[in-house]
């Protein structure tokens, strides 16, 4: 049955959501930096990024999250979901305590110990 496959997709997005976000939390960090909010390398999709339901989760735990993402080019724009943005890389590698990013990256380099990926193999 199609519908009960979807389901068990929709289910599994969100069993694995929340053992990141576990994953995460039991870190104790005070705030959470998200490194970038699309999901891969030159897109420029982050509305419906599964990243926004691990930030949701962990902000219901209290942790501040902050948010570098250069795309975000309103310069009008201070927050996403209620997340201070930041532009400058170097102000938003200082600020938290640990740092989600999707894909490693060149410019997480130098942070790598407060790095969290499931990205061993470096590709996208």
């Amino acid at each position: 049955m199609p519908s009960s496959l979807i389901q068990a997709i929709v289910e599994a997005n969100s069993v694995r959501k929340d053992y990141i976000a576990d994953q995460i939390i039991s870190r104790e960090p005070k705030i959470v930096g998200v490194y970038r909010l699309v999901m891969k390398e030159g897109s420029d999709n982050f509305r419906s990024s599964s990243i926004q339901g691990i930030m949701k989760r962990i902000k219901a735990k209290g942790i501040k999250v902050v948010v570098y993402e250069p795309n975000l080019t309103d310069k009008n724009i201070d927050s996403f979901y209620n997340s201070e943005v930041i532009s400058e890389l170097n102000t938003f590698k200082k600020l938290p305590d640990l740092i989600i990013a999707n894909r490693l990256n060149k410019d997480l380099e130098d942070v790598l110990d407060k790095v969290y990926t499931r990205d061993i193999f470096n590709l996208d």
